[in-house]
């Protein structure tokens, strides 16, 4: 299965500033910790300050942070995350409907999911397919199989 960071470095530049820049604007407790990392990282590879980097408007640091093609795994995770969360809710929302996954606006309200049924995947599949774009259906597949591979493990095929 493929991680988060290959994912990640297999997007064009110019995919990656969208999920960077949800990234820096992802205001949770948990993405503190990834933020400081990023920042460490960016600083090392700009030679700059942690503080100068720090300083950057967000639009500077997510086309910073795009044009780094190997980010660890966490910032990588993050960023497909708070990516979706932030711009993809309604795609995720049609999705769950589709197979009858109880959810708010995207988000999965159960702890546990069953596995869902091959059948009735493929059929979601196809139908988000039908109405987002191809490119952006395929991303959220993508990140569903590599955040919960057991889960999703039969979307493989369909992507």
């Amino acid at each position: 299965m493929v991680r988060p960071s290959e994912l990640w470095k297999t997007l064009p530049v110019e995919r990656r500033v969208p999920l960077a820049d949800a990234f820096w604007r992802d205001g949770t407790d948990d993405a503190q910790m990834q933020h400081l990392e990023a920042i460490a990282m960016l600083a090392r590879r700009l030679n700059f300050r942690p503080r100068s980097i720090q300083a950057l408007p967000t639009e500077r640091r997510a086309k910073q942070l795009a044009h780094v093609p190997d980010v660890p795994e966490t910032i990588a995770t993050r960023a497909l995350i708070a990516y979706h969360m932030a711009a993809q809710r309604p795609l995720m929302a049609a999705f769950l409907d589709a197979l009858g996954i109880e959810h708010d606006n995207g988000v999965i309200s159960a702890e546990q999911v069953p596995k869902p049924d091959p059948a009735k995947l493929a059929s979601a599949v196809a139908a988000v397919r039908e109405e987002f774009p191809g490119e952006d259906v395929s991303l959220y597949l993508r990140t569903l199989e590599i955040v919960d591979g057991e889960t999703w493990a039969d979307l493989h095929g369909l992507i």
